[in-house]
């Protein structure tokens, strides 16, 4: 197996599903905690994550004194890292993930293990339950000291040589057309891959607003979809959720209005 999904029941007998972003932050700070707790965190640790990952997990890590380097989406990425790690002795590889529940803890394989990422969950959990805390309990407290952070990704099915011609004119007018204000929030920066970024070439925009909120839009690479991938922050769920909606509806409209 290769990706891992968890569900924790809340106080009400309800399961909640994780999400790849959420699960990713607690086995982050898990590690990273225990690793500290054992004096085996090493000055040069960092954390590989894809570009279109929550930011959640950065911040986590940031806080440990842990590195950080970001990817294109695919996990070979990440497994390219390792390698270069291997031989250059820059960094120590502590943890990978993406947002779609593919996670990869040490430098044991180059791909994502659902094996190894079960293992820690397991632990993770058993841990926080001699705690009297359960996942949920600990996401909770990641929110309230890092800010509440809240995603999604919106997929546009586009069939054909019609939906790849139009994909290709969304992207099109994406580059010609930035946007300087989304929902009411002036952009900071915009990354073009197709441009020297540091990374390889591919075709995916990224706008971060001055909020700290970001969208990326990118045709998939094994579907006829063009994927829409939102992240925001807020002081709270509700204000997470709002900003949301607003960034939600405002970019869907541009895209929209594209023919």
């Amino acid at each position: 197996a290769d990706r891992l999904g968890v569900a924790v029941r809340d106080e009400k007998g309800k399961y909640v599903i994780l999400t790849g972003n959420q699960l990713g932050a607690l086995m982050i700070d898990y590690i990273l905690q225990m690793r500290k707790y054992k004096g085996n965190l090493p000055i040069n640790g960092v954390v590989v994550k894809t570009i279109v990952t929550s930011s959640l997990g950065v911040e986590i890590a940031k806080s440990y004194g842990v590195g950080y380097l970001e990817v294109l989406t695919g996990f070979k990425y990440i497994g390219e890292k390792i390698k270069e790690f291997s031989e250059d002795g820059s960094y120590i590889f502590l943890f990978g993930y993406e947002e779609s529940c593919g996670f990869l803890i040490g430098d044991y394989v180059r791909d994502k293990d659902a094996v190894q990422a079960c293992l820690v969950a397991v632990e993770m959990a058993a841990y926080y339950k001699t705690k009297k805390m359960s996942l949920l309990d600990r996401l909770q407290q990641l929110f309230e000291e890092y800010g509440y952070y809240r995603e999604e990704v919106v997929s546009f099915t586009l069939q054909g040589i019609e939906g790849q011609e139009r994909i290709g004119r969304i992207m099109d007018f994406l580059r010609e057309n930035v946007p300087e204000v989304v929902g009411g929030i002036n952009i900071a920066v915009v990354k073009d891959y197709l441009q020297p970024t540091g990374l390889p070439k591919a075709n995916v925009l990224h706008y971060t607003l001055e909020d700290g909120s970001w969208f990326c839009v990118r045709p998939s690479g094994t579907e006829p979809k063009l994927k829409i991938y939102f992240s925001v922050v807020g002081d709270s769920a509700t204000d997470a959720e709002a900003r949301l909606v607003r960034l939600r509806g405002a970019v869907l409209k541009i895209i929209n209005g594209i023919e």
